[in-house]
């Protein structure tokens, strides 16, 4: 089936009383998007608890998935809860201070 809505960096997705912005979070695969509101970021296959997306497949990029990391993930604040797509929750900053991927 064709998408209802193409997503792009920075569109707002509402939801009742719930606002997201999307981040365009590429890497683990070149459509990845992390979803960004009320002090928390679901960020699917790009982050996780101690861990990162993998890169291993066809069109994957671990250059860009570092990038996507560094650049939209780890600028939000420390105590941004992360609800990854696989395994436990954390936050920002418990990744930015004990994620060995990240050092």
């Amino acid at each position: 089936p064709n998408p209802d809505r193409l997503l792009e960096d920075g569109d707002n997705i509402d939801i009742d009383d719930l606002h997201f912005r999307v981040l365009h979070t590429p890497g683990h695969s070149l459509g990845g998007i992390s979803l960004y509101g009320h002090g928390v970021v679901f960020s699917g296959d790009t982050l996780f608890n101690y861990g990162i997306g993998r890169t291993d497949f066809p069109g994957c990029s671990h250059a860009q998935l570092m990038k996507s990391i560094t650049d939209k993930l780890l600028t939000l604040p420390d105590d941004t809860a992360v609800y990854p797509g696989h395994g436990p929750a954390t936050t920002i900053g418990n990744e930015k201070r004990g994620n060995p991927f990240l050092s």
